[in-house]
């Protein structure tokens, strides 16, 4: 996949940065990431990442509800790193980095838990994706997986501005887990037509 497919969604998603928090993303997000809440269980002092991070929402959400977890967002776009930087009402344990979610240059390990909420349908290469989920998590940590639900059968499609953008269901998620060293332990709809997968490291694969 060429630099263009990246510039482009980096280019969507900062013009839609100032946007990103109106009123139907709010409530969009919010009861997604309220539903999400449920099902989360972290250890004392967890260490999150959270790719495609955006503004940050999700992970003040946690913040609030786990007073002693520290997390790292990520994101590809610039502008929303500002955004989430600049709303950061946890800057002693909460902090945004730009990069990409098929490359990340963290430590084996580093993480007891990964989150990935509405963004892996962006993601051109999936199955690294997933090999560097493995990769950063620890033993016994666990991979939050929120996406739209694809149907029984492939979906892809390319939107002008955004690109393409590809959505899978448990069967295929499941197999991009089975392929590359994460085990689904539990799938959950959080809205019409929105899935939780949650996934368990099972094996150690080296990028």
């Amino acid at each position: 996949m060429t630099d263009n497919f990246y510039r482009q969604k980096e280019n969507f998603f900062n013009l839609w940065a100032s946007y990103y928090d109106c009123l139907f993303t709010t409530v969009f997000y919010q009861a997604i990431h309220q539903r999400l809440l449920e099902y989360v269980e972290l250890k004392e002092n967890a260490s999150i990442l959270d790719l495609g991070c955006g503004t940050g929402r999700l992970m003040s959400r946690l913040a609030a509800k786990f007073p002693t977890m520290r997390a790292i967002g990520l994101d590809l776009s610039p502008s929303m790193l500002i955004e989430a930087r600049t709303r950061n009402q946890y800057r002693d344990r909460l902090i945004f980095v730009s990069g990409r979610a098929e490359s990340l240059t963290f430590a084996d390990e580093q993480f007891d838990a990964v989150f990935c909420t509405m963004s892996f349908l962006h993601y051109p290469h999936p199955q690294q994706v997933f090999r560097q989920v493995n990769r950063v998590l620890a033993t016994g940590g666990h991979f939050y997986l929120v996406d739209a639900y694809g149907g029984e059968h492939n979906f892809s499609s390319f939107v002008p501005w955004i690109g393409e953008m590809r959505l899978y269901n448990r069967q295929q998620r499941e197999q991009l887990g089975r392929e590359n060293g994460l085990s689904a332990i539990a799938h959950h709809y959080l809205l019409p037509g929105i899935l939780l997968t949650i996934f368990s490291a099972r094996t150690r694969q080296q990028s």
